[in-house]
């Protein structure tokens, strides 16, 4: 007799955007297989080059002796002051900012939750929803409860203006300790103007909460508006949002390093930023060698920046756009929301698909027996189920999430897998 699970890893599943890369690999043809994963925004393109110059020179400079120690528990000074520039691009005063490098945003977030809210059902932390599964998947593990305001996305693929007084009154109702905001939006693409921003910090000084915000993509925008940033509100648009905010900073996604395992958690209150690098030392410290390539970009002026800033934005909007166009010409009555930010959209069946239709099996069918030749060549597609993105598991049944983060020429390929997946999974 083996001893017993806990209640959690009995219940627990792997995450919507990892679950079809794991059914894939257990396929006998995967080998014979091209798959196009837009499951994971795990991004394909080459980082800084501040940052590759110093990847390249491990061996003959500060690694070269073998020896890895372990940094302090806030991460080296370099690494900190490299999300500190980033932030001073956005022609913020940081002065005031205090950074913790974290192993990955994903560790910053766990981080910001515990203090936030500790692993206390009592005290919730309220998210919109559809939210990036990563909190919802932490909430349980924290044993914190997730509250949500719903977003809701139109037949033109646009979202509903945000409902501030509705916010306002969840927030009086159900008493979280902070509302957290993902401006350049992690799964939907949508963006958040500054002036949004600015007005949920008013309400969250006028509820006296934390406002948290998940800045992962900051700066890739694709609207008119330009970036926006919790650290741009400012005393005059919010008065008393001094010493309540907190952002979730990465090297994942606008840098293109999502494996060196480097994040950040911004504050501008002390007393939270002690306690935050008290709770991390139990984890000793981040990636040393990863802080140390990041590190890099604690010297690069903010034009540099900037520049870096607008080729990435040019390179994701070139695809993007035509792509949610082809998607909505192979597939009629498709629902396809506006790329707005991020590297994501949704993509909707619900108006041309029957009440069966289930999205999480439709991306088990691609990932586990799907294929469809083009030229010769079988290829699959595989998808994040939106069920995974929602507090309510029972919302997006019809919804996946997709990643812009296949090389060019896969990514040009998926109205056509995804319309003859679509249709094979019907005839099933």
């Amino acid at each position: 007799m083996n001893p017993k699970l806990s209640t959690h890893f009995n219940h627990r599943l792997p995450s919507s955007i990892r679950e079809a890369q794991i059914i894939f690999s257990k396929r006998v043809d995967k080998n014979h297989i091209q798959v196009v994963n837009l499951a994971i925004g795990n991004v394909s393109l080459p980082m800084h080059p501040a940052m590759q110059k110093r990847m390249n020179e491990l061996g003959t400079n500060s690694f070269s002796n073998g020896v890895v120690k372990y940094t302090p528990s806030v991460g080296t000074q370099e690494a900190r002051d490299a999300f500190l520039n980033i932030i001073g691009s956005e022609g913020v005063d940081v002065e005031q900012l205090h950074s913790l490098i974290t192993d990955g945003g994903s560790q910053a977030m766990e981080l910001m939750m515990l203090g936030v809210c500790g692993p206390s059902s009592d005290n919730p932390l309220m998210l919109l929803d559809p939210a990036y599964t990563n909190y919802i998947e932490f909430g349980k593990r924290l044993s914190i409860q997730i509250i949500t305001s719903n977003r809701h996305i139109s037949d033109d693929g646009m979202f509903d203006p945000l409902n501030f007084d509705y916010i306002d009154s969840m927030i009086q109702k159900q008493k979280p300790r902070g509302l957290l905001v993902i401006p350049n939006d992690n799964p939907t693409g949508q963006f958040l103007t500054q002036k949004e921003l600015n007005m949920i910090g008013k309400i969250c000084v006028k509820n006296n909460i934390w406002m948290i915000s998940d800045e992962a993509y900051r700066q890739l925008y694709y609207v008119d508006d330009g970036s926006s940033s919790i650290w741009r509100i400012t005393e005059d648009n919010a008065p008393g949002i001094t010493g309540r905010r907190i952002s979730i900073e990465s090297a994942s996604k606008v840098w293109n390093a999502c494996g060196l395992r480097i994040g950040g958690l911004v504050t501008d209150n002390d007393n939270f930023h002690t306690k935050a690098v008290s709770e991390y030392t139990a984890n000793l410290c981040a990636n040393a060698i990863g802080q140390h390539i990041f590190g890099s970009l604690a010297h690069e002026s903010h034009e540099d920046l900037n520049e870096w800033y607008q080729s990435q934005r040019n390179y994701y909007r070139q695809l993007m756009i035509p792509l949610r166009e082809n998607l909505l010409n192979a597939i009629p009555g498709l629902i396809v929301t506006m790329p707005e930010a991020a590297i994501y959209f949704v993509i909707d069946f619900r108006n041309i698909c029957n009440n069966l239709f289930d999205a999480r099996d439709f991306v088990k069918y691609c990932a586990s027996k799907g294929k469809v030749n083009i030229d010769g060549k079988d290829y699959t597609l595989l998808l994040a189920p939106m069920n995974g993105f929602y507090s309510d598991p029972s919302y997006g049944k019809t919804q996946m999430r997709v990643a812009m983060v296949e090389p060019e020429e896969l990514i040009k390929k998926t109205p056509t897998i995804l319309a003859q997946l679509y249709l094979d999974y019907l005839d099933k």
